[in-house]
């Protein structure tokens, strides 16, 4: 158990954590949020009292499986936990009124999932957005820009060749140099990454 005396403050990394028993799933989801938010500490729990044991105050919230909320429904209410609940399908009469997750959508719609969290306003801890400064730090050039822009909006290698009139080695070459510099590999953390700085508007994804 990490030692803990007083729930995080501002000037503590924002921690969320992960409640999953399916391993794959839970990772997958780590790698996605530490890849566009390198600010923020994820950590994985294949249950509830693994959580507990880890002093659960010091999390800005929680994805958390279904069957695992609503479980221990009663220990979240309880608890104030800001949980956000991953689930196979918007459908769940059960879960009305409580931030989800579908985790059975594509990419696309994913990258777009997590970017609505941001507008819980006081219930739930913003996503912290990327450094003031990063765009610069990162330096896209003006093709990479719309390479990326493009990925953002679900076009494969050889549309993206197509539309800017390039070849697809060349259009491969953006891609790695894009990844390289901004040190995110999946499509929806270069989604997510293109949105919040302004790169493409999240309705055209």
């Amino acid at each position: 158990m990490r030692d803990y005396t007083a729930p995080i403050s501002g000037e503590n990394p924002v921690e969320v954590a992960i409640i999953d028993a399916n391993t794959l799933a839970r990772i997958g989801l780590q790698r996605i949020i530490e890849e566009v938010m390198p600010t923020v500490v994820v950590r994985g729990f294949g249950s509830l009292e693994e959580l507990i044991d880890d002093t659960p105050y010091a999390y800005a919230y929680c994805f958390v499986s279904a069957s695992i909320y609503l479980s221990r429904i009663n220990y979240f209410r309880n608890h104030h936990l800001r949980a956000i609940v991953l689930v196979g399908d918007d459908t769940n009469p059960t879960l009305q009124g409580i931030p989800t997750l579908n985790t059975m959508q594509g990419e696309q719609a994913l990258a777009r999932s997590l970017m609505a969290l941001q507008g819980y306003g006081d219930r739930l801890q913003a996503l912290p957005k990327p450094p003031h400064d990063q765009r610069t730090q990162h330096e896209l050039s003006a093709r990479e820009v719309e390479v990326l822009s493009l990925i953002a909006r679900g076009l494969m290698n050889k549309q993206i060749a197509d539309r800017l009139h390039i070849s697809l080695t060349t259009v491969i070459s953006h891609r790695k140099n894009i990844t390289e510099k901004l040190g995110i590999k999946s499509v929806p953390g270069l989604t997510i990454y293109a949105v919040l700085n302004g790169y493409v508007d999240a309705d055209d994804i």
